[in-house]
């Protein structure tokens, strides 16, 4: 008998049918995924296994069995048998799952008490065991922190801890790497896949990541409006797909492998960063010192440095005179610089540098993509640009001397829209801080920027909560253009959102960039999103930059070996790269772990 075996499934929310008729078997020690765009039906289906459906209001029909246990004629008590104990889920927002007040041994042991009825010690030595089995170092100690005192990677563990405490035969995971970044993602990838292999336990992986797919489920279905539209082994539905929306789906995954088609130029200069190996492109007699007043020569104006590290270059290319880059943008005057900005927070023996010695310019009509991991520093560079932070060291200040306006699409527009105002009053916000008065013409105006961004002028008196995530970002967008800048800091801004989605995100913020001449500072964790949107990358690493050059060079010829790592940490589309590269990354850890 199969671990789910779901026949007819059908969903309803009222009038909306958001699964229909959906069919499908996982066999014991399996894996497969529900890959689809935001809305497709993904989690509804997840929630539909474990009955979470029940008491909502909402209809559900067709027959779903789990572990031996008939979803749809199970009573409460049964359910409660089976969440859990039979079969776990680990939920994509593991703030929201975990409690705060409550330490996270505590939390996992009073789920292992409630299905095995065991002492509090014997919970307690639960909880610690499969903490340390996620990978949570000192697991003794951390158990008794709080979700807080986690980073979001120990958290996603914490809760894969709890999912594992009573040893289910099925793991449903929705999105459990989203937000994540590439090394951190990899890390969990690999966790769940070596479970699945010490445990037999069956693995739903609900996700928009095609990528994340490849490389850890034997089977793929693929969801749109709640149908299938294709299902097969994850060799075949990738590399041979049958349906036209599988191939636009595939279409529209960002390739970290596949140079950008309107790429900067090869052979431009790269810039050397002390602590780290110097570029073939730049030789360690050119460099200078920026933050003692020296410039910059050559492409090195438009790029980012640690400690003033720049590159000498073609004499033609210094001061004002404008360029044309391949993607047909003008790149012209410098219109933002940093100089050897550090920001430190905290006192005294706790304080720490997030961002330390970090100088970088950037041109009009180009895009700097700023990468690295989570606490990398990214983030708090993004906002010392901006101005939402003071630098504890270091200058921000124009090019030209004029002061530019800088705006900032934020990673999470549902945080930094207000729900109580609609969305033409926020994006009208920037218009009356400049002291603009006449009410008609601001709404004209705002009506102008949502149809810009590809919404409708009519949306001006909608809230937040009656548009969709990518539809919400392109409010941010709206917002920030509003303020006429000459520089957009965009922190993250599609990291939570599905790869065709984030696809017209990135081909919207292109066109702005290319038609009103917008500097772009695109701070990601997506490797494959920054290539494809930058003219050049800075890679960056507690705090500092280890790395910057054109974004192809950089890519294609990485010369820090954590630049390597943060490369070969991307998931592939191709299972056979997938699992060569997870293949080599254990070996890694199985050599660490013997030093």
């Amino acid at each position: 008998m199969s671990l789910v075996e779901v026949a007819d499934l059908t969903v309803g929310f009222g009038e909306l049918r958001a699964v229909d008729g959906l069919s499908f078997r996982l066999e014991r020690g399996a894996a497969l995924a529900l890959v689809g765009e935001s809305g497709s039906g993904k989690s509804t289906v997840a929630s539909a296994l474990l009955g979470l459906h029940r008491g909502t209001g909402a209809y559900v029909g067709g027959s779903v069995e789990v572990a031996g246990t008939d979803v749809q004629r199970a009573s409460d008590d049964e359910l409660r048998r089976l969440r859990g104990a039979r079969a776990a889920m680990v939920f994509q927002d593991p703030l929201s799952s975990l409690d705060p007040y409550y330490a996270i041994g505590d939390q996992i042991a009073e789920v292992y008490r409630v299905h095995t009825r065991a002492s509090r010690r014997a919970a307690r030595a639960r909880a610690v065991e499969v903490l340390d089995r996620v990978g949570i170092p000192d697991a003794g100690r951390r158990s008794r922190s709080r979700p807080h005192e986690f980073s979001g990677g120990m958290r996603q563990r914490a809760l894969i801890a709890m999912a594992l405490a009573c040893e289910p035969d099925l793991l449903i995971a929705d999105e459990p790497t989203t937000a994540l970044d590439v090394t951190v993602q990899a890390q969990i990838l690999d966790l769940l896949h070596t479970l699945r292999e010490e445990t037999g336990m069956g693995l739903l992986l609900v996700t928009h990541d095609v990528g994340v797919a490849a490389g850890s489920v034997d089977e793929i279905l693929v969801m749109r409006h709640g149908r299938v539209v294709e299902h097969g082994p994850v060799a075949t539905v990738l590399g041979a797909p049958a349906q036209p929306y599988t191939r636009a789906l595939l279409s529209a995954v960002p390739r970290v492998d596949v140079p950008r088609t309107d790429a900067p130029r090869a052979g431009a200069p790269r810039v050397g960063v002390p602590g780290a190996r110097v570029p073939r492109a730049v030789s360690a007699e050119g460099a200078s010192d920026t933050a003692t007043g020296g410039t910059a020569t050559g492409d090195t104006a438009s790029g980012a440095t640690a400690s003033g590290a720049t590159a000498s270059g073609d004499p033609a290319s210094v001061g004002t005179a404008s360029k044309i880059t391949a993607s047909g943008a003008a790149v012209g005057d410098v219109v933002l610089e940093a100089v050897g900005l550090r920001r430190e927070f905290g006192r005294g023996k706790r304080a720490f540098a997030a961002v330390d010695d970090v100088s970088l310019t950037v041109r009009r009509g180009e895009t700097l993509g700023i990468v690295g991991e989570s606490g990398s520093g990214k983030t708090t560079l993004g906002r010392m640009l901006v101005g939402l932070l003071e630098p504890t060291a270091g200058r921000v200040s124009p090019g030209g001397g004029v002061r530019p306006d800088v705006q900032m699409v934020f990673q999470d527009p549902v945080s930094s829209l207000n729900p109580r105002r609609s969305v033409g009053e926020s994006i009208a916000d920037p218009l009356r801080a400049r002291g603009e008065r006449d009410e008609e013409g601001i709404r004209g105006r705002v009506r102008e920027l949502l149809e810009r961004v590809g919404l409708e002028g009519a949306h001006y008196d909608r809230y937040p909560h009656e548009f969709s995530g990518g539809q919400r970002q392109r409010v941010g967008i709206a917002r920030a253009l509003a303020a006429d800048p000459r520089v957009v800091v965009c922190d993250e801004p599609v990291s939570a959102l599905d790869v065709t989605t984030q696809a017209q995100v990135v081909a919207l913020l292109g066109e702005l960039r290319r038609e009103l001449g917008l500097a772009l500072v695109f701070v990601a964790h997506d490797l494959a999103v920054v290539r494809q949107v930058s003219d050049r990358v800075a890679v960056m690493r507690g705090g500092r930059v280890v790395e910057y050059g054109p974004v192809d060079e950089v890519y294609e010829s990485p010369q820090d070996p954590y630049t390597r790592q943060l490369l070969a940490a991307v998931p592939a589309l191709d299972p056979a790269v997938a699992a060569a590269r997870r293949a080599t990354r254990r070996t890694a850890r199985q050599q660490l772990a013997a030093l």
